[in-house]
């Protein structure tokens, strides 16, 4: 959230996350960080002495797209740790110094372990939450378990050029909900595998919070890639619109022969957590207890 954002726009929004929030099949922890770039909210659940299993969510869906997958996880012996990315729309607040690049979102991501005391976990990232759980896994090998990338973007493949155009308005001026919706509604080709409640918070984000400038970076080269230590598990869906999932799937096994790479039928980019859950969360748990 950004500090400078109303709080009469963001009240309907806030109220929404956290009746969604009370929705989750499993008590949750609300943790608050302080780092140099701001408060940073974690949702965490499961056992205090399980092993760390950081999420981190997509674009603009905060920490509450894991609804689906938190319990299971979390009943399954690990510390389920769900932060919401600062500078966007969530009840993180980025007060503080800017994140000024990769280098400073690696680094924020340091702080916030280091705030919660975890100095190793495995990590699951969705969309550019898996870019940069990526990233991370690259810049601090030694606190990177395994890494589970949900759809990731940008990290073996480019996006579709329809795609980019179609989300392109997403960053013009005159943001309304309405128009959020419709891109949801497109890329999940109806939307029937979101959750509802889901659907509309991330609409009162876009319009309410003018979230920080996005940090991102190239997708990593083949070079860099081949430095990744973490044992790697890559879930695509299948009908992603916002790249082709064989095309990932295939760059995946080439640039990590030994990483597993699976794409779950009947699911889009933005639904994949949700309606996709009962396939990842399974392949999620059996990937963690490889070990």
């Amino acid at each position: 959230m950004s500090a400078r954002t109303a709080p009469s726009r963001t009240a309907p929004f806030l109220a929404a996350y956290d009746a969604l929030l009370a929705r989750w099949p499993v008590p949750v922890e609300a943790l608050t960080v302080r780092t140099a770039h701001g408060t940073t909210r974690i949702n965490a659940c499961g056992p205090h002495d399980g092993r760390p299993l950081v999420l981190l969510h997509g674009g603009g869906a905060t920490s509450t797209t894991w609804s689906a997958n938190a319990a299971p996880w979390a009943a399954a012996g690990h510390r389920v740790l769900a932060v919401d990315l600062i500078g966007d729309p969530g009840r993180s607040v980025h007060d503080g110094a800017a994140l000024d690049g990769v280098p400073g979102l690696l680094g924020w991501l340091d702080a916030v372990l280091d705030e919660l005391g975890v100095p190793r976990a495995d990590f699951c990232g969705h969309s550019y939450g898996a870019w940069i759980a990526l990233e991370y896994a690259l810049h601090a090998p030694a606190r990177t378990g395994r890494l589970a990338l949900l759809d990731p973007t940008r990290c073996f493949a480019g996006f579709r050029p329809g795609y980019l155009l179609r989300a392109l308005p997403l960053f013009l001026p005159g943001r309304t909900p309405d128009r959020a919706r419709a891109y949801l509604d497109w890329e999940t080709r109806g939307g029937h595998g979101l959750d509802a409640d889901w659907r509309e918070l991330y609409a009162l984000g876009y319009a309410d919070f003018p979230a920080s400038r996005v940090v991102t970076g190239p997708q990593p080269t083949p070079e860099r890639l081949r430095a990744l230590t973490a044992p790697v598990l890559t879930l695509l869906a299948a009908h992603s619109r916002a790249h082709d999932p064989t095309r990932v799937a295939d760059a995946a096994r080439r640039a990590l022969p030994s990483a597993e790479v699976a794409v779950i039928p009947d699911v889009t980019h933005h639904d994949l957590p949700m309606a996709g859950a009962p396939e990842v969360n399974r392949r999620l748990l059996d990937f963690l207890s490889a070990d």
